[in-house]
């Protein structure tokens, strides 16, 4: 019984795998340009990669409700953009352009950042290169996600996967490859649902 068991679920990882793989490109929902919200070139040197992972991380500073998600995303990127120094003092060299890919503000608004194409950089112990980083708005370790920037990170990640090939297995958190508690402990339960929506969708497509 225990080996049909096994067998049952090494079947059933496969085809889910497949099914998503074989699913056509999902329509990409609306997103900010860089254009539209101010964003100044990268600075080189970067590095390129090949994306074959899709991992979410929170901002880990309160929402700022005074700001708009533009005037946020130019300081964000004159921040990553230039030497200084981290919350904790470290030190942080300059980076090519805001960490993330995209950034999903508080009213779900999907905001382009970093060129999906380069690898993103991190102040953690971890290599970033082949993932596509998300990150919300907010201190999720002590603020809910919005109910819009959850929709909107589902949509994100059913439109990432299905046009880089991301398999379910291979959608994750920060805190799954580095000493963290990011994306927080409020939205990490989030992620094992967009995760497991992403499994049905799988399935359903191998099904139809």
């Amino acid at each position: 019984m225990l080996l049909l068991a096994m067998l049952a679920t090494l079947i059933l990882t496969v085809a889910l795998g497949d099914a998503l793989l074989s699913s056509p490109p999902q329509k990409a929902p609306s997103i900010l340009a860089r254009a539209e919200w101010g964003a100044k070139p990268p600075i080189a040197p970067w590095r390129e990669h090949i994306p074959s992972r899709i991992t979410i991380h929170h901002a880990g500073v309160p929402t700022d409700l005074t700001r708009t998600l533009p005037q946020k995303l130019r300081a964000l990127q004159a921040f990553s953009q230039r030497q200084d120094k981290l919350a904790g003092g470290k030190d942080k060299p300059p980076w090519p352009d805001i960490p993330y890919h995209w950034y999903i503000g508080r009213d779900g608004t999907i905001a382009e950042c970093r060129d999906p194409k380069l690898a993103g950089d991190t102040n953690t112990e971890y290599d970033p290169t082949g993932h596509l980083l998300i990150c919300l708005e907010g201190n999720l370790e002590e603020e809910e996600p919005s109910g819009a920037q959850i929709r909107s990170l589902d949509a994100m990640v059913v439109h990432l996967a299905a046009k880089y090939h991301v398999p379910p297995s291979k959608v994750g958190a920060h805190k799954d490859f580095a000493q963290t508690t990011c994306p927080g402990k409020n939205l990490t339960p989030e992620i094992a649902k967009v995760r497991a929506r992403l499994e049905l969708r799988a399935l359903s497509s191998g099904r139809s």
